[in-house]
């Protein structure tokens, strides 16, 4: 990932990051299913979820992602999983790519925003952000029921591909921003970040590096 030089003009400036393969070398979220479940557990989920799409002749990632939260997450306290977030945040920091810290480094010190928009889960990103001092995080959230425990449902549908663009939207919505008065930046390494990268003025396709970041 090239240290950004882009000229950016008068109008406010904004980047928009993916997460796995963009800031991290590797994905994010199985990792932390198997700290919630267990090891053994995941390999059950694992399995289960793949007969299951086998048996509905249905290959896509959002619904096998649903599954294996389904799976995973229904009826957890929101709580454990809240600190198991935090935990996992704290140590996936030392272990972001360096290229990547530095281009959020470079945002920040123009004044630029920076959000993540993501598919990985918001329950390890949002402590990441705010320890990264990043300004905001769309992701996938997790409902949570009267009783304080997980659903095992997404709030929405998963945060890729024209969601993002959406996410992206809602999220300057709520701060009062119209995308077309910013100057946007967008990230990603994936198919799934297409449509970001598309409505950016300035878009950059990460390559994934060859070594594991940790």
């Amino acid at each position: 990932m090239p240290v950004e030089n882009d000229r950016p003009t008068a109008r406010p400036g904004l980047a928009a990051f993916d997460f796995d393969g963009t800031l991290t070398g590797r994905d994010s979220l199985m990792p932390f299913l198997v700290r919630v479940a267990g090891r053994r557990a995941m390999s059950s989920v694992v399995a289960g979820v793949g007969a299951e799409l086998l048996r509905r002749g249905d290959r896509s990632r959002d619904t096998a992602k649903a599954l294996m939260l389904r799976r995973v997450m229904t009826g957890r306290l929101a709580t454990d999983v809240g600190e198991a977030g935090r935990h996992y945040a704290a140590f996936l920091q030392p272990r972001l790519r360096l290229d990547g810290l530095k281009q959020v480094a470079w945002h920040q010190e123009r004044h630029h925003r920076v959000v993540l928009v993501s598919a990985s889960l918001g329950v390890y990103l949002r402590p990441l952000a705010e320890a990264l001092k990043l300004d905001g995080v769309e992701a996938v959230e997790l409902i949570v029921d009267g009783d304080g425990r997980l659903s095992g449902e997404m709030t929405g549908p998963n945060c890729r591909g024209p969601e993002k663009v959406v996410r992206l939207d809602r999220w300057l919505a709520t701060e009062g921003i119209d995308r077309s008065g910013i100057e946007l930046w967008a990230y990603g390494d994936s198919s799934g970040d297409d449509e970001l990268l598309a409505v950016a003025d300035h878009r950059h396709r990460c390559s994934r590096p060859r070594s594991r970041t940790g």
